[in-house]
């Protein structure tokens, strides 16, 4: 199979004389946990300019309620974080990677408390919860719900306290300046100024995931895989594009927003029944409703099929109503505005989009395969979930290779020579071809609509070819345009990277993890490698796993 390289290399037209420049030592693009954590490691001799789609407080960390998955339990092992972890990965975790990150974890934590998160405790130490595929209390959380919310409340604070760094909130990244195989920068695009070049000698892309892509979602509307797309045309290898995980218990109700209900809700002991009241989980799994994500929401789709109903419900009748209010108060809220009393009345849920496993391909430093272009967070493939993300693993994720990014690239800059800030004369010429009015909205409505039937919790090959042929069909009158705004680039990145994501699924002819074909319901061992993609090379590639992880 090969993947069609039809798309533009860049989106827009610019050029030296026509687009004002600006330059720094390091450009991060996005400020979630990942992209601020990084600009934190950047050593203060150097500048650092921080490139926001929109603002602070709009990022998916913002949003992340369970909370940071750490051994800071004296009855706890890392041995058994990292068997959770490799368990819930099906067999595609990296396992040294997975041991690093790990034993990263409580220092993470201890360093967010010293820069004033308020975790929540009990009796003087911390409270610490339990999620699906964990076989401890290990996960450190904040204002009940609200981990994210308060995780970056304290890191924006840290960040605004620092002289070398600048933010620029409300524009928009176009792509990646590349020249002579390496990234120099990125040309993005704000109201107020238009398109600028902004030169760096190192680049972090820290832009989230693309859980948008689907009509249900639990992600900010802006996480539409954005950082992807712009890697992908830069040349940047990705892998793993057919993982994208389903979150089992998403609020829906008509009219509402599909609010995640947090997996920590399942950990206090609340219960999944269908229409008619029954439990089902244990059913599914010995763990019942603490089983890895994959496996509760597949279980949650065969209900909903065998049941005829539109979800399936969460009863917490059973536990203390002070408790689960106390415990859950943001989820509780949102649930009152609906008439729902969180701790009596069943909540109706089912599956939404929730975490892209895949992404860019980094090492461990977050380096891409682009020289001078770091990544890091859930915009990466880092080893770390292998085909399903251990719940609460991704907040420490953006906080260990953020860090890791923002130290390796000042550490690059520092060792190499004082001069080598260099301008190439790049430009992009205006083209004329595919010019005229498209109801934008209409297709991105589409794609979710289509994604959603074609590549959801579960796929088969005639729905995932059918799904190719209309993407591509899109892809051949949307891609070759140059729109003047973020609603045109948006789409043009969701194409791309539905793209992807759909070859992907075609590719892995097995089921594993978040992958789930029912027309092969079974793993393969044929299968246990990563599926890679370069723009412009004959693809996929199959990559190997590295070997296990030696620990002490």
């Amino acid at each position: 199979m090969t993947v069609a390289c039809d798309g533009p290399r860049y989106l827009a037209a610019f050029g030296p004389k026509r687009v004002p420049h600006c330059f720094t030592d390091v450009l991060v693009l996005g400020g979630g946990v990942a992209g601020l954590r990084a600009a934190l490691a950047v050593d203060p001799r150097l500048s650092v300019t921080i490139v926001t789609k929109d603002d602070l407080l709009t990022s998916s960390s913002q949003w992340a309620q369970g909370g940071i998955a750490g051994v800071v339990d004296p009855e706890d092992r890392f041995d058994n974080h990292v068997a959770d972890t490799l368990s819930a990965g099906g067999g595609l975790c990296h396992e040294a990677v997975v041991d690093a990150v790990v034993r990263e974890a409580p220092a993470h934590i201890a360093e967010l408390i010293g820069w004033g998160t308020r975790f929540d405790e009990r009796d003087g130490t911390l409270e610490l919860g339990r999620e699906g595929g964990h076989s401890h209390h290990r996960i450190v959380h904040a204002l009940g719900d609200a981990t994210g919310r308060e995780v970056m409340r304290a890191i924006i604070e840290r960040a605004r306290s620092l002289d070398h760094l600048d933010f620029w909130p409300g524009t928009f990244s176009i792509d990646l300046l590349t020249h002579e195989g390496a990234c120099r920068g990125a040309l993005v695009w704000n109201r107020g100024h238009g398109k600028t070049m902004v030169w760096a000698r190192r680049t972090i892309l820290a832009t989230g995931g693309a859980g948008q892509l689907y009509r249900e979602s639990t992600n900010p509307e802006g996480a539409v895989g954005d950082g992807m797309a712009l890697a992908w045309r830069a040349g940047c290898g990705l892998r793993d594009m057919e993982f994208m995980q389903f979150h089992p218990t998403v609020l829906y109700i008509a009219g509402g927003s599909r609010s995640l209900i947090t997996e920590a809700v399942r950990g206090a002991g609340a219960r999944l029944v269908d229409r008619d009241g029954r439990r089902f989980m244990p059913d599914f799994d010995p763990r019942a409703e603490l089983a890895p994500r994959d496996v509760v929401s597949r279980a949650i789709t065969i209900v909903m099929a065998r049941t005829h109903h539109s979800n399936v419900y969460l009863d917490l009748s059973h536990l203390d109503p002070g408790d689960v209010v106390a415990r859950f108060p943001g989820m509780a809220q949102i649930c009152a505005k609906f008439g729902l009393d969180l701790a009596r009345d069943r909540i109706p849920v089912r599956p939404g989009a929730h975490y892209m496993v895949g992404g860019v391909t980094v090492d461990a430093a977050g380096r891409t395969s682009l020289p001078g272009l770091f990544a890091a967070g859930e915009v990466t493939s880092s080893g770390l979930h292998g085909a399903n993300r251990l719940a609460s693993n991704s907040l420490l994720e953006g906080l260990v290779y953020g860090a890791r990014a923002g130290a390796a690239a000042s550490a690059e800059i520092l060792a190499g020579p004082a001069d080598d800030f260099r301008v190439p004369a790049l430009a992009n010429a205006r083209s004329s071809d595919a010019q005229g009015a498209l109801d934008l909205g209409d297709i991105r409505n589409s794609l979710r609509s289509l994604m959603w039937r074609h590549v959801g919790v579960e796929r088969s090959g005639p729905a995932l070819g059918e799904a190719l042929e209309i993407v591509e069909g899109w892809c051949r009158y949307v891609l070759p345009r140059q729109f003047a705004d973020p609603e045109g680039w948006q789409l043009q990145n969701m194409l791309e990277v539905a793209r992807l994501m759909i070859r992907s699924a075609i590719v892995r002819t097995e089921t594993r993890g978040v992958h789930v074909r029912g027309d092969h319901p079974a793993p393969d061992d044929a299968w246990r490698c990563h599926i890679a993609w370069r723009r412009g090379i004959e693809g996929p590639q199959r990559e190997p796993l590295p070997p296990p992880a030696s620990r002490g």
